[in-house]
């Protein structure tokens, strides 16, 4: 083996052992190892040189489509998010599942049929903050959900020539390279449709044994700054006229429903039963993580009217926790005899007293010191209290934005554009993205801040670095020296030839991401197919689909390291769940490809 080639392969399995041993970030480890191939001495023929892999090869990736439409992707997703459309999917459409085994049937198979015709790493972009926050409501562990949800629109994807942009990658190759007319849209279907349906039932069965619980269900016993917060029933809302467990209001995590208010009435021991009317005053105690879930809730609103004057978009606004202090002027005082918003320029949502339930409504509550008073302010309330005593501690709430739900039909609709522009290739996934992306700030679905917050930048670092270790293998000859190893161990055996070729694509997939090892597998299967006399569109389609369902490793496909972070995972949980259902998908596809595609 040269010299590049072997130094190459020891990098690559460098990598492959400390994402598996160690918990340092993943674009961490990545990047190191790029930049190892980029400096390592090698020897020429004018004596050493330093560098395997060049430095525009290392960087290409940055201008690479998929990287690129990625980052748009988050975009869209953010403007979904900040319309509150995310909010409807998670109240409306996944329901509220009796276990985790519910829960997951729910998620994964309108997940695979979307998938199918939406390029599955959107579709995941989307629907991830709608499912984190579905598993907080309903007390579900994270890391149950996110896994499946990825692999559900990988194997969804996989079923269709537009589901999944490797696909479209072999597809280009294919015409490019051989003349072939290319594969039409459902060509791929027969093969692909039975494995992604007997992967998702694998998963629904084996789910409770090989995904373990790596974030913990949020805790409700051991804190002790619970709010007292009041909600109004809008009149026409989303929830007026259905009962409380169907407008999902029981059993929210960390927060309990005291009584309601209608008319003067006073309903307490709340069954969840009673049918809610506009107009109904809630009364819930909480912590201020599920308190923040009830100022995103369609159909509720603030008791306080006073949130509805401050002079300041609703969207451009904070939550934020402070503490009253002994020199507060409002000691001894009212919220509403104080005229905390003129003073403040801020309105009181909820107030925390040691943990006691405070039973007054929110501007007849009297301020004492230590209080905890959760405020909706203005953008530059931090800044008026950096040199005030009025209180002890201001810090604002972190993941919250509040819902622009005014234009969710605007961003609902440039999703539904997106969508089809690229399904009919008007224009390419990145010129749809960018376009949505681009429409999302401009109509104020999401903000400038919200939209740069939103591109996840561990993500897009690990693609291109993985990107960068794919076109090493084969600048130091190591995809060559592969397509070598692959005659020599199958003995030109067709079927075994369709079988190794499966697997190995299925391997660099998830080691360099699926990508890279379709590139890197296309021309070593002309090779074989050329020197062995063997039907070359039988391995192309091995190459498309084993890329296509890359599950084994957080790096193999977009989608999981979208989750990577979200579920708390660690790489050898995408082995335990990832390898036998992997097992599962090459065996049918060494089956079927052949009776659709003759050797």
């Amino acid at each position: 083996m040269p010299f590049t080639a072997a130094v190459t392969l020891f990098v690559l399995l460098a990598v492959l052992v400390m994402l598996m041993a160690s918990r340092r970030p993943p674009d961490l480890v990545l990047w190191v190892a790029v930049v190892a191939l980029m400096v390592f001495p090698v020897p020429g023929p004018g004596g050493w040189r330093f560098g395997i892999l060049p430095a525009a090869d290392a960087l290409a990736g940055f201008a690479n489509a998929g990287v690129i439409t990625i980052a748009a992707l988050f975009v869209v997703a953010a403007g979904l998010r900040d319309t509150g459309v995310l909010q409807i999917v998670s109240q409306s459409l996944l329901g509220r599942p009796g276990s985790v085994l519910s829960a997951q049937n729910r998620l994964v198979w309108p997940t695979a049929l979307a998938s199918a015709f939406m390029n599955n790493t959107p579709l995941v972009a989307i629907l991830l903050p709608a499912v984190d926050d579905w598993a907080r409501r309903q007390r579900l562990s994270v890391s149950k959900l996110l896994m499946p949800l990825s692999f559900a629109a990988i194997l969804g994807g996989a079923c269709t020539l537009i589901g999944t942009s490797s696909n479209l990658i072999v597809n280009g190759w294919l015409i490019a390279e051989t003349g072939h007319p290319g594969l039409g849209l459902f060509d791929i279907t027969p093969v692909a449709l039975p494995i992604a349906l007997a992967g998702i039932v694998f998963m629904l069965l084996t789910g409770r044994w090989l995904l373990k619980d790596r974030r913990p269900v949020l805790d409700t016993e051991d804190n002790d700054r619970r709010y007292t917060v009041e909600m109004i029933v809008e009149p026409g809302g989303a929830i007026a006229g259905r009962s409380i467990r169907a407008a999902g209001l029981r059993g929210l995590p960390g927060l309990y429903l005291v009584e309601i208010n209608r008319d003067e009435e006073i309903l307490s021991a709340v069954s969840a039963e009673i049918v809610l009317q506009g107009g109904d005053r809630l009364i819930f105690a909480g912590i201020v993580e599920s308190v923040v879930d009830l100022q995103k809730f369609r159909g509720l609103r603030p008791a306080t009217s006073q949130v509805f004057k401050l002079d300041e978009p609703r969207p451009n606004r904070h939550l934020l926790e402070a503490v009253v202090s002994h020199s507060c002027p409002l000691v001894g005082k009212s919220i509403r005899e104080g005229r905390f918003r003129t003073n403040y320029n801020a309105a009181v949502i909820a107030v925390a007293r040691h943990g006691e339930r405070i039973d007054k409504r929110i501007g007849d509550i009297v301020l004492q010191p230590g209080d905890t008073l959760l405020l909706e302010a203005r953008s530059n309330f931090l800044e008026q209290q950096k040199n005030r005593n009025d209180f002890y501690l201001v810090s604002k709430v972190e993941n919250m934005q509040f819902a622009d739900q005014g234009r969710g039909s605007i961003a609902f609709g440039l999703l539904a554009g997106m969508v089809v522009l690229a399904a009919t290739g008007i224009l390419s996934m990145l010129q749809a993205a960018m376009l949505a992306a681009g429409l999302m700030v401009v109509s104020g679905c999401c903000s400038v801040d919200s939209a740069r917050r939103a591109v996840d930048v561990e993500t897009l670092l690990v693609i291109v670095a993985a990107l960068g270790l794919g076109r090493a293998m084969e600048t130091s000859g190591l995809s060559a020296i592969l397509g070598q190893w692959i005659l020599a161990l199958t003995g030109f055996s067709p079927v075994v030839v369709l079988a190794v070729v499966f697997a190995v694509t299925m391997l660099l997939g998830n080691a360099i991401t699926a990508k890279a090892g379709a590139v890197l597998m296309l021309p070593i299967v002309l090779a074989v197919s050329q020197a062995a006399g063997i039907a070359l569109m039988p391995l192309v389609i091995a190459v498309m689909l084993a890329s296509a369902t890359s599950l084994a490793s957080p790096i193999g496909f977009p989608t999981n390291l979208m989750i990577y972070g979200a579920g708390g995972y660690r790489f050898t949980d995408y082995m335990r769940f990832g390898i036998p259902l992997s097992l599962l998908i090459w065996g049918m596809a060494v089956v079927l490809i052949p009776v659709y595609w003759p050797l």
